[in-house]
């Protein structure tokens, strides 16, 4: 009974909050971290319409999670306006993650007539040379902000999201200040994961040391700027690991089993670090359902089970919920339960994704013990 209790224990119960669904794969920028490879031109086998439809009433069957339309460039796909309303008139939270270039005062109207709440638009430096540099195409820093304005004026929600790594974590309090002047509600640095073109830019990602430094400093920023723009650092799942040490060190206490709490310090405001296949999935263009973006592994595919099946009985999904199965560091860590390890980086590094996660240089207490330190 008690072996029956503590395997019990280590098991996260899934809760089903985010779907970031690829509409299409097709985009008008050759961005150099692009995790797709996206390119402009048409991608065959993408979902119909109706599939969309089957697919959010799916959904709705485990649960109301925000859905976040991604792509690709998901303003790219004709029918982005009837998924996104069918959506919505079903009662889902439904945000739009977008380069910013197409949102015309036009179609940021018909976004918010849907209405879609948010936009989530991608800015990586504070400076148009540098930003247009990264994305590949003159005129990509002026068309977003332009967007943004026209988004703004719609009465839509502003988040800027920025692929942080070598070549731009000198400009992060840059581009947190910019997103504070464009009015933003939030600013989600994603530290860069090398997949898709990503690998060939895998020498700027960020060292160990790099990612503990930079975390440390969002913290910083995070409790700096409390009330003022919402700082949300993602595929940093070690984050929860660095807040919970600052909280030990302040003497504050933990919000129980991971679980946000509001006020006090920042780190309350997370559930857990990796929510892939726990609270958040991803639904690739052609249907592939993962537990990231950047998590390239198929738990199922909508054309062949149902989403309730796929995000409840699958493998890949009763693995990543299974705290017992990491392994590694991973494995004996104290925090593992907030924290998890990204998934990704550890497929990505080792092909496996129950492996240790590969960029954290925090050294388990029971590993301590084992070498005597």
């Amino acid at each position: 009974m008690t072996t029956e209790r503590h395997a019990a224990s280590n098991i996260i119960q899934p809760e089903l909050q985010h779907v970031a669904w690829e509409i299409t794969r097709s985009c008008n920028l050759l961005c150099s971290h692009c995790r797709a490879s996206a390119h402009k031109g048409g991608y065959e086998g993408e979902l119909t319409t109706d599939e969309c439809y089957r697919v959010i009433d799916q959904i709705l069957e485990v649960g109301k999670p925000m859905i976040i339309l991604t792509g690709g460039e998901p303003l790219l796909r004709p029918d982005v306006l009837d998924i996104g309303k069918y959506a919505a008139d079903r009662g889902l939270l439904v945000v739009m993650g977008t380069n910013g270039t197409l949102l015309t005062e036009e179609m940021a109207l018909k976004l918010k007539s849907i209405p879609v709440a948010t936009v989530g638009v991608s800015l990586d430096f504070p400076s148009a040379a540098r930003h247009d540099d990264f994305r590949c195409m003159v005129g990509t820093f002026d068309a977003a902000m332009s967007g943004i304005n026209n988004a703004k004026k719609a009465g839509m929600g502003i988040q800027i999201n920025s692929t942080i790594s070598k070549l731009n974590v000198a400009y992060l309090d840059e581009l947190i200040s910019l997103a504070m002047e464009i009015g933003a509600k939030s600013f989600h640095p994603f530290l860069l994961v090398p997949t898709g073109r990503g690998k060939d830019i895998e020498a700027s990602e960020l060292s160990p040391d790099e990612y503990e430094q930079t975390l440390n400093h969002i913290l910083d920023k995070t409790a700096e700027l409390r009330g003022k723009i919402a700082i949300r650092p993602i595929c940093a799942p070690h984050f929860m690991r660095i807040s919970r040490q600052r909280m030990k060190q302040s003497g504050e206490a933990a919000p129980p089993s991971g679980r946000p709490a509001t006020g006090g310090h920042p780190g309350h405001s997370f559930s857990r670090g990796c929510l892939s296949g726990t609270g958040f999935c991803f639904i690739s263009h052609l249907g592939s359902v993962q537990g990231c973006g950047y998590l390239d592994m198929e738990a199922g595919n909508v054309r062949q089970e149902t989403f309730g099946r796929i995000w409840n009985k699958s493998n890949l999904f009763t693995d990543l919920r299974d705290m017992g199965k990491l392994k590694g560091k991973c494995g004996i860590c104290e925090y593992q339960k907030i924290c998890g390890g990204c998934r990704a980086r550890a497929y990505e590094s080792t092909g496996d994704c129950l492996e240790a996660e590969p960029y954290c240089v925090y050294e388990p207490v029971a590993q301590r013990r084992l070498t005597g330190g």
